[in-house]
């Protein structure tokens, strides 16, 4: 066997060059009068392990197919039982030699039978087109080669008229998982090789358009849109809404509705050719930067947005229709505006409905060199000359293809490339092509290709100075000046893992505040959770290491504001309140309220408004009340007499809604847009006090009221009729999360960590006094971890009346404590069959210091079991805030009431222990077991979004400092 020399032709799966025999790229449309055939379905397949492992005779009429299997195109091969998933987030799972990939080199052949309709038309060109194939494939039609390609998830056409038969046509396609290609795709995704996107055949009839460029600006001045539209054949431009026929070529100005993600206004055209009439859907709409700060048709434009992965659990990237609008929908009734299509190209279908439903769009080109960090940029491709043509051809298929859309308005030249020439060669080409749209790239710090200031992940104080214009200045003046005149965009911010991301709030208020801060893109639209089943059959989501893989970053790839199954996280209801654009705001004391439109362009015309009234969470009154239409950035104060706070003692809540006053494409009349609560207490008249009950002991154990104690311990054990399984102690502990636990560079602030290696998780207890008074009984203890003099020195004091146990917890920190606690509170166990929860105060999700805008003051009630939030590695959930009083009941309506005696508290209540939580790295791991564990915490540590972000605002940090808070607990009586 003689080893190839260095110099020999590499193999065209290692060629760095986009491929052979494809048709130059061009606009993609839905609908036309030409005929298409879908191709896909059930294809037969087979399996190799190395790309050089099976021979060519697949391609042949004849061939045998024994041993073959089948697969369902579009889809991914190893979600079909053939080879595994596998995630990386930057490390490419093979060697680092471009072009060069390893002989380990899954490759599936393809193969398709087909027959043309009897009404295919005879004359003209076919064009066999893929719409996206990970990562290289080569194809035959009939035996005949075609050609091969790069580049997956971008469309490719082959000419194929001229080896096109009526019957027993043989489509045969190999596909190798690894390629050249694949340097250029490293994004932060499961490896999933396969033909995912559809394959389908066009008839291109004599005279018919090979491509069109649909140029729709708007003069927001005038009020006019502009339309011209580009065509390599002559034809017509018919609009008849706007009373618009004209050649193609020439341009029309007419008075028009502009296009915006608030407003999407499309007008329906046709583009008449000799050989074809397409389908035109228009939206008039300019945009680009303008003395720093990017407008759309004249205004600024605020981006409340999330970066996209295309995925599904089922089938991976092979996202159908029904799903791409159900995402957009609920994009749209969560506020978001826009959509970052990390990091490569969508289904171009996914674009029209943007268009239609309305979002802004940053384009991003199928290109990410990540993995090249590990290297330091050795060999990147995107400074590497030999990589610059397939670089183009990435760049020109994304813009050709999706240029006519509306809704995109930001090319991107791809992500986390670091710098190099070929970014440049790109960005020059693009603004040649399309000098009307914005360029962006956040990884070269410099900015030369960049119309964007874009950064990842920038904590708050730096986007504040950002904002201010005094950020760091860069070392070359020349290219300071030039990043100073950008605007300013947070490309990934918010990182959404598990449970998160914390600090959203803070974000907005900068962006509102600085012109210069344009939004950003919270990171990222969903989990990427694969389906498992356990061999006793309970399903859970896999994540990165559970499928073998020799390389994986764990469930970093679960980090979405959906989770896989598609239920919106706490995160996404908390991004919906915070990035609301409608404000409310008020004072029950004088009856007003102030409502502010933060639309871009729309005014508030479309929105109903209501109010509720309720008195210690019971519900008083309900209405609605009226506001005149606000445009844009206005602002009115109303005073409302059903504001106004009454003399009946309770604690006033008034919720005030902004709801959708009639249907749209995305959402039903009454769907709520934003809201608010004023809140107002009436205090009571002074009530009697209760004689305080005196203690009293007898045969080891304390008597004071309805409780009895421990007399050796001071333990808590029996309440009224209620035995409890474990007694309130100090609890500091949590599970840690995701942001937690941080991220590999933030050594000094991975709180999750440090708590860990500090021992926070085995806190010791140890009782020094139990005291008896006439008054009362009072416990001091000791609350430390093993290996260190640090301490949290606790009293817990103990007084009752007949009917109510009042604890006053003392905490006193010893030592040097260099770090924050999880939480401070207390911790107590019940029999499982108190599992039915109701309280008074935040809900009706979990919140936390800085997940908490969303949360809302009223009665709630769940079982236990609802109130945990199945974050897919299990971490710490599912805390109530602000809460006034809580009661935990069996099925006869017995239990315990917790009640704040000073401030509100945090409740927490779930089936398993902390430690229990702490331990498991699936859901399928999380057993009930036979206590309900309860949390009341006098505060909580904030989370943050350090997984790949900042941690928590230092206002939101719980420090260990002295403390003191107390409840009140009462035995409820069942039937």
């Amino acid at each position: 066997m003689q080893t190839p020399s260095e110099d020999a032709p590499l193999p065209y799966y290692e060629a760095p060059s986009p491929g052979e025999g494809a048709l130059p790229a061009r606009a993609w449309y839905a609908d036309s009068d030409a005929a298409r055939l879908s191709l896909n379905g059930s294809w037969s397949f087979r399996l190799a392990p190395t790309a050089a492992g099976t021979g060519e005779e697949f391609t042949r009429e004849e061939a045998e197919l024994s041993g073959w299997g089948e697969v369902t195109v579009p889809g991914h091969w190893v979600l079909q039982g053939h080879g595994a998933p596998a995630y990386t987030n930057v490390n490419y799972p093979f060697p680092l030699d471009p072009p060069r990939v390893p002989d380990e080199n899954p490759t599936g052949d393809y193969r398709r039978v087909f027959d043309l309709p009897a009404d295919w038309p005879a004359e003209g060109e076919c064009l066999l087109r893929f719409e996206g194939v990970e990562s290289c494939a080569r194809v035959w039609l009939n035996g005949v080669e075609l050609g091969n390609f790069q580049g997956s998830r971008l469309a490719h056409e082959f000419a194929v008229g001229g080896v096109l038969r009526r019957e027993g046509n043989v489509l045969a396609v190999r596909v190798h998982q690894w390629s050249a290609g694949s340097y250029l795709e490293d994004q932060d995704m499961w490896w999933l090789p396969g033909i995912f996107r559809e394959v389908s055949l066009w008839h291109r009839p004599p005279g018919a358009p090979a491509d069109f460029f649909v140029h729709a600006g708007y003069d927001h001045v005038a009020g006019l849109g502009r339309l011209r539209v580009e065509c390599d054949v002559p034809g017509r431009v018919l609009v008849p809404e706007l009373g618009i026929e004209l050649a193609t070529g020439q341009e029309a100005a007419v008075p028009v509705e502009p296009w915006s993600a608030e407003c999407p206004r499309l007008y329906e055209g046709e583009l008449v050719t000799e050989g074809e009439r397409l389908r035109l859907r228009i939206g008039f709409r300019s945009v680009g930067v303008e003395d720093g700060v990017f407008k759309a048709n004249g205004r600024r434009v605020l981006f409340r947005g999330v970066n996209r992965h295309e995925f599904h659990p089922a089938t991976g990237r092979a996202v159908d229709l029904e799903t791409m609008r159900r995402d957009i929908v609920l994009m749209k009734q969560h506020n978001i505006n826009a959509v970052r299509t990390s990091h490569y190209p969508p289904h171009p279908a996914f674009l029209d409905l943007c268009d239609e439903l309305g979002l802004w769009v940053i384009d991003e080109c199928d290109l990410e060199t990540h993995g090249f960090t590990e290297v330091e940029w050795r060999r990147n491709p995107v400074d590497d000359a030999r990589w610059t043509p397939a670089l183009l051809d990435r760049a020109a298929r994304m813009v050709e293809r999706d240029k006519n859309h509306p809704s995109v308005v930001v090319w991107s030249l791809g992500n986390e490339c670091g710098a190099g020439a070929g970014l440049s060669a790109m960005a020059q080409w693009i603004r040649e092509r399309d000098p009307s749209r914005a360029v962006h790239y956040e990884n070269d710090r410099d900015y030369p290709d960049s119309d964007f200031y874009s950064r990842m992940y920038a904590p708050h104080e730096e986007v504040e100075l950002i904002g201010r214009r005094e950020e760091e200045p860069l070392p070359d003046p020349r290219l300071d000046a030039h990043r100073r005149t950008l605007p300013f965009l947070l490309v990934e911010y918010a990182h959404a893992m598990g449970n998160g991301p914390g600090g959203l709030a803070d974000y907005q208020r900068l962006f509102e505040t600085y012109e210069r801060c344009q939004g950003g893109f919270v990171w990222e639209w969903i989990d990427h959770g694969l389906p498992k089943r356990t061999p006793e059959g309970r399903d859970y989501y896999a994540y990165g290491g559970d499928f073998g893989e020799e390389l994986h970053d764990g469930n970093f790839v679960c980090d979405g504001l959906l989770f896989p199954d598609r239920t919106p996280s706490p995160g996404l209801i908390e991004y919906k309140k915070v990035i609301e654009p409608v404000r409310l705001s008020g004072d029950p004391a004088t009856g007003t309220l102030t409502v502010t439109n933060n639309h871009d362009f729309a005014t508030t015309a479309h929105l109903a408004y209501a109010w509720a009234h309720h008195t210690d969470g019971a519900l008083q009154a309900t209405g609605t009340f009226d506001v005149p239409p606000l445009g844009p950035g206005e602002s009115t104060t109303l005073t409302l007499k059903e504001l106004t706070a009454p003399d009946t003692p309770g604690e006033h809540v008034w919720t005030l809604r902004a709801l959708l006053a009639a249907d749209t494409p995305w959402a039903a009349e009454g769907h709520e847009i934003a809201w608010t609560q004023l809140v107002a207490t009436a205090e009571a008249g002074p009530a009697p006090t209760p004689a305080p009950a005196a203690p009293s002991r007898a045969a080891g154990v304390v008597r004071l009221g309805p409780a009895v104690f421990d007399a050796g311990t001071g333990a808590l054990t029996t309440l009224g009729g209620l035995r409890l399984s474990q007694a309130p102690r100090l609890d500091v502990w949590r599970a840690p999360t995701d942001n937690d636990l941080g991220a590999s560079w933030q050594q000094d602030t991975r709180f999750g960590v440090l708590w860990r290696e500090l021992g926070l998780h085995r806190m010791h207890h140890r009782v020094d006094e139990v005291s008896v008074d006439e008054s009362g009984l009072t416990v001091r203890a000791r609350v430390a971890p093993a290996a260190t003099d640090l301490a949290l020195r606790t009293r817990y004091r103990w007084s009752a009346t007949d009917g109510e146990l009042r604890l006053h917890v003392t905490v006193t920190p010893e030592g040097d404590w260099r770090v924050p606690l999880p939480r401070l509170g207390l911790r107590l166990a019940l029999p499982g069959a108190y599992g039915l929860a109701s309280w008074y105060g935040g809900g009706p999700g979990e919140a936390y210091p800085d997940t908490a805008a969303a949360s809302r003051l009223g009665r709630w009630e769940l079982p236990v079991d609802r109130m945990q939030t199945p974050y897919v590695r299990p971490q710490e959930n599912g805390a109530r805030a602000d809460v006034r009083w809580a009661e935990l009941r069996d099925a006869r309506g017995g239990g315990l009431r917790i009640a704040a005696d000073s401030a509100p508290f945090w409740f927490t209540a779930r089936r398993w222990t902390t430690e229990q939580l702490d331990a498991a790295e699936h859901t399928w791991e999380l057993t009930p077991g036979e206590e309900v564990w309860v949390n009341i915490d006098h505060a909580q540590h904030g989370i943050g979004s350090q997984s790949c972000g900042p941690g928590p605002l230092p206002q939101y940090r719980l420090a260990a400092a002295p403390a003191e808070f107390s409840v009140v607990f009462t035995g409820l009586a069942g039937a």
